[in-house]
């Protein structure tokens, strides 16, 4: 992270007065140095909080103010704990030892050693991964007699820990807060869940915080003595704290009659993990819980130019949730370039223009190492991917897997694999179980005896078994359903194609169904994966060609040197920062997205702008942003209209470059859709990755919030294609749409 010019700062010792503050600006001083009472530091982007926290742990310990161990830290991450722990020390000029310095969880990991015994388990307690808690969860499943299928052991572990980081024990979950998951059963199971972990002597990743709230909650010697040795707390990204680390912070924190002496370090403007518990309002709320507490403001950026600041200050100035602040650069060469913001024909454009201008800014002397593209969904990494490896720019993703190699795409390639190839064992094997088919290791071993035992494939064998009844019962009714759905597929391939063909497949073999029942974070972004993987098949004129492009780009060569082009999503960009920056994508739908708009509403819109504000302060010198007039869909292509968040670029910092084609198209989408009032076509096409029923009819007029009053031109369960005039058809979700 870039802050204040030079590091040389952690390099000075406690021998030599207060050196260490020299070299601070005012602002990051005043948050050293305020040591009595609450405190809340909102670090702006590039402003140095990394720094200011370190420094300010150093002087409480310089100054005489608390020994080593009176002074909680809390970070988010395991490296920030490293690096804080490092830095603090290099200040000191000596090991800093027994410090609580670290993460929430491994925070409460150590206190609950100490006091298991509150809430059944012994000091020796185990914590489970991920794989024991669901083996664990299905055994208690068992007695409930639920449909797995429909309602799949990772989606019940998913609310049971929401419901932790909610700091909800079983007890605690009221008739308000019950979810209707697994048939109402929720939060039986979690009782259960719990009292089969305390027999094991047993907690999960969630239980550490929950079980230390609880004990802080209603063991007020505990809490006292906590109290009593932590002198001060200091808190790292407090933006980001959940309602359990909140709850958990407030516990220890919050004396009788005695003033908060806490310190928490963030950013309303950068709060972007609501999906995963994270409450803006913590921060929002901090003198309200906290009386007294002083706000320092840094607002001095060493990162970005000024009209790189000045872009991402007007833009997340449109938002209501935020205490305000205002970023100036620090930087000597502070104007630099204005913000580009590009607009283009189609996504297969976007594509190509940001690989030419990364190629073009590469041969000007920048490094690819300092390039970044910034995507709002990781689906949109499959376009840019295929240009780069045609380019031959050698990239990287970054906090996540190659679209190819994720497990959702491995598994659809799969389905793919044995239906253009029946003999590819190794596919059919992959898929045979997936979704769960209750084909264990003997069943699978079975298929491959008989496979060997009469030279054929797997799945000549699998028939085999089927008609000898070899596999029977509910199994064998699983495996002939997969059988069925391969050969309906088969029929449909040579009639309509090889998108409607895998589109079926997918859906006929229960693999969507398995993700639809998922309530884990990442199932709807597999799902929008899965959609562009049907989407790519367009471009093709077989499945096998598709397939064999697929193998050739997986062979792209990863060792292609250091100097690598970025490429991940927003929410991964989090605290990194480069010279240059491309933002594609910026259009309706995709960025704000359609699905954060549908289920936040306005708190949505405003943390889908904070993200926009993340992207733009990632840029050091350069910050091009694009929006794209079409972008296809399936076989279609779809129009769209510009993100409203390029409206609310302030001119003065930005510039608007826009293809000639691609404007023609905004102003002209309504004659190709309405004659007369009314629309020239009106089709119902079905969508098997959407919902359930239509609850709107074909030419009915509809109102929507942003688009204004259009009609229904066709429907697909849920989602619906809306001609709106001027602007041309979107596809909503009808929770968004009011009927007139």
């Amino acid at each position: 992270m870039s802050e204040h010019p030079s590091s040389a700062l952690f390099s000075s010792s406690s021998g030599q007065g207060e050196s260490y503050l020299a070299r601070l600006n005012p602002e990051q001083r005043a948050a050293i140095e305020t040591t009595d009472g609450p405190l809340l530091v909102l670090a702006g982007a590039g402003t140095g909080k990394t720094r200011v926290l370190t420094t300010r742990f150093a002087h409480i310990l310089l100054t005489n103010r608390a020994k080593p161990w009176q002074i909680l830290a809390v970070t988010f991450t395991n490296k920030a704990a490293k690096e804080m722990r490092e830095r603090v020390s290099l200040l000191l000029g000596n090991p800093a030892e027994g410090l609580w310095l670290g993460t929430f969880h491994a925070l409460c990991a150590r206190m609950l050693r100490r006091h298991a015994d509150y809430v059944g388990l012994t000091s020796s307690f185990t914590i489970l991964d991920t794989d024991d808690q669901l083996r664990l969860l299905k055994q208690i499943i068992a007695p409930f007699q639920i449909d797995t299928k429909r309602w799949p052991a990772p989606g019940i572990l998913g609310v049971i820990q929401r419901w932790k980081d909610r700091g909800l024990t079983p007890e605690r979950v009221t008739d308000s807060e019950d979810s209707d998951f697994a048939d109402g059963h929720c939060r039986a199971i979690y009782r259960a869940y719990q009292e089969r972990l305390i027999q094991l002597n047993a907690c999960d990743f969630g239980d550490l915080m929950l079980h230390v709230t609880e004990i802080l909650r209603t063991r007020p010697d505990v809490q006292a003595q906590y109290q009593r040795l932590f002198r001060y707390i200091l808190v790292d990204e407090y933006q980001d704290t959940n309602t359990v680390q909140y709850l958990w912070l407030r516990l220890l924190a919050l004396r009788p009659g005695e003033p908060a002496n806490i310190c928490c370090v963030g950013d309303d403007d950068q709060s972007i993990y609501s999906w995963r518990g994270a409450q803006v309002g913590n921060i929002l709320r901090f003198e309200k819980d906290f009386p007294g507490a002083h706000i320092v403001r840094l607002e001095r950026n060493y990162r970005s130019t000024r009209h790189i600041l000045g872009a991402a200050a007007g833009l997340i100035a449109h938002n209501d949730e935020r205490l305000g602040k205002t970023l100036r650069s620090g930087r000597e060469d502070s104007d630099g370039e204005k913000v580009l913001v590009v607009g283009v024909s189609d996504s297969d454009h976007e594509a190509r223009d940001v690989c030419a201008m990364a190629e073009k800014m590469q041969r000007d002397g920048h490094s690819l190492a300092e390039m970044a593209i910034l995507v709002r969904a990781g689906f949109q990494t499959r376009a840019f991917e295929e240009k780069l490896v045609q380019s031959g720019v050698p990239y990287r993703i970054v906090g996540g897997v190659r679209f190819y190699e994720r497990a959702e795409i491995r598994d659809a390639l799969a389905y793919m694999r044995v239906l253009s190839q029946p003999a590819d064992d190794l596919a059919f094997e992959r898929i045979l179980n997936t979704p769960k088919r209750g084909m264990g290791p003997a069943g699978v071993q079975k298929l491959h005896a008989a496979a060997r035992s009469h030279q054929v494939p797997l799945t000549t064998a699998t028939r085999t078994l089927l008609a000898e009844k070899v596999l029977k019962g509910k199994v064998g009714d699983q495996v002939q359903e997969l059988v069925n759905a391969l050969d309906t597929t088969r029929d449909i391939l040579a009639r309509e194609g090889h998108v409607v063909a895998v589109e079926h497949l997918l859906e006929a073999s229960g693999y969507l169904a398995m993700w639809q029942a998922d309530t884990s974070p990442e199932a709807p972004g597999r799902l929008e994966n899965l959609k562009e993987l049907v989407r790519a098949l367009a471009d093709f004129g077989t499945l096998g060609e598709f397939l064999e492009h697929v193998a050739l780009v997986m062979e792209h060569d990863e060792n292609a040197g250091d100097a690598r082009i970025s490429l991940m999503t927003l929410h991964g960009a989090k605290g990194l920062e480069f010279d240059v920056v491309f933002l594609p994508g910026w259009e309706e739908g995709v960025f704000p997205s359609q699905r954060t708009l549908d289920e936040g509403g306005n708190s949505g819109l405003e943390e889908e702008r904070r993200l926009a504000y993340v992207g733009i302060t990632r840029a050091r010198k350069h910050a091009m942003i694009f929006h794209a007039a079409r972008r296809r869909v399936y076989a279609n292509w779809q129009d769209s209209i510009p993100s409203r968040f390029l409206d609310e670029l302030p001119d003065e910092h930005v510039i608007r470059q826009e293809e000639r084609d691609a404007s023609h198209r905004a102003r002209h989408l309504s004659d190709s859709v309405f004659v007369g009032g009314a629309p020239l076509v009106a089709r119902r096409r079905r969508d098997p990755l959407a919902g359930n029923t239509p609850s709107f009819q074909l030419g009915e007029r509809v109102r929507h919030p942003r688009f204004g009053e259009g009609i229904i031109v066709s429907a697909d369960h849920h989602h619906v294609d809306v001609a709106f005039e001027g602007l041309g058809i979107k596809h909503l979700l009808t929770s968004f749409l009011e009927k007139l």
